[in-house]
């Protein structure tokens, strides 16, 4: 090949490098689609977070922009009760969810065998439980174990509400720990056994700050998840200790006012800084975008 031609190819690639891609119609219709998708799905969440902000008496009924909601729930014991409620029982949950579900994975990932897998088939079942069974189940459940065991501890509303909304966030918090664990390499767990280190210290000090990220953001996941569990919270409440979810229910039959949109905000802003902050611990741990999804979903 001769200088010349060499000097051609090459104005020939520059010029088919500046030459701009045309978009394909399938690539628009692609956008467009998720576009519409997006809307779709998030459309009913901008809507309620618009209408906090409304002055009116009913949230259907828009009479202007203001504050008046967010200072209603100042002046109502009513909702701060039932969102003091919903916060501590999200916490309770997330807290036996985190421990149960820590272990749990911590076994699957570095005691693999086939009794993993029917346990992990176990997980499975719990979470694909729909919740009317869940809360049916746990009702009679409770009674008994309060009333005809003597176990007075089951008759607190704090204590049902709190075991009822860690059973699915268990499950969530043992995949994100088998999936954190999974990826990582267990020599540092062997050497510390070689170096006589005993099985509590090699946990303490190896196993649980390896698997620490997928631990917080267990418990982050199990709190937002436990914060609008209603259907079992409506089965197993007891008087006095009425969740945010189950007061929302109740107050849907006389007509919703802007102070529900308002509190719901709140609790939506709550949950995206607990995602945040997911996202936020798993990357200072080291993990990419694509480690971070998978690990926030389990797989």
């Amino acid at each position: 090949m001769t200088v010349t031609e060499t000097e051609a190819i090459l104005r020939e690639r520059k010029g088919a490098r500046r030459r701009p891609s045309g978009r394909s119609w399938s690539d628009i219709a692609l956008n467009v689609w998720g576009i519409i998708v997006m809307l779709f799905l998030f459309a009913p969440i901008i809507v309620i977070v618009i209408y906090s902000y409304n002055t009116g008496r009913l949230l259907v009924s828009w009479d202007g922009f203001g504050f008046d909601a967010f200072f209603t729930i100042i002046e109502k014991p009513a909702i701060q009760s039932a969102v003091r409620v919903s916060l501590i029982t999200a916490f309770i949950a997330a807290i036996i969810a985190t421990a149960l579900g820590t272990l749990a994975g911590i076994a699957m990932a570095r005691y693999p065998g086939k009794w993993a897998w029917w346990f992990l088939g176990l997980l499975l079942f719990v979470s694909v439980t729909p919740e009317i069974v869940d809360a049916i189940a746990l009702l009679p459940w409770f009674v008994f174990l309060g009333q005809d065991l003597g176990l007075f501890i089951f008759n607190d509303g704090i204590v049902r509400l709190s075991v009822g909304s860690s059973l699915f966030a268990t499950a969530v918090v043992s995949y994100i720990v088998r999936a954190r664990l999974i990826g990582q390499d267990a020599n540092l767990e062997e050497a510390s056994g070689d170096l006589y280190a005993k099985p509590l210290v090699t946990f303490r000090r190896i196993t649980l700050p390896l698997a620490m990220p997928a631990v917080l953001a267990g418990f982050l996941l199990a709190f937002t998840l436990s914060l609008d569990n209603t259907i079992i919270a409506a089965f197993v409440q007891v008087s006095g200790t009425t969740p945010w979810p189950v007061y929302v229910l109740s107050a849907v039959r006389s007509g919703l006012r802007p102070e529900i949109a308002a509190v719901s905000t709140i609790m939506l802003l709550l949950t995206l800084v607990a995602l945040a902050l997911v996202a936020l611990v798993l990357k200072r741990a080291g993990d990419s975008a694509t480690q971070i999804a998978r690990t926030m979903t389990g797989g």
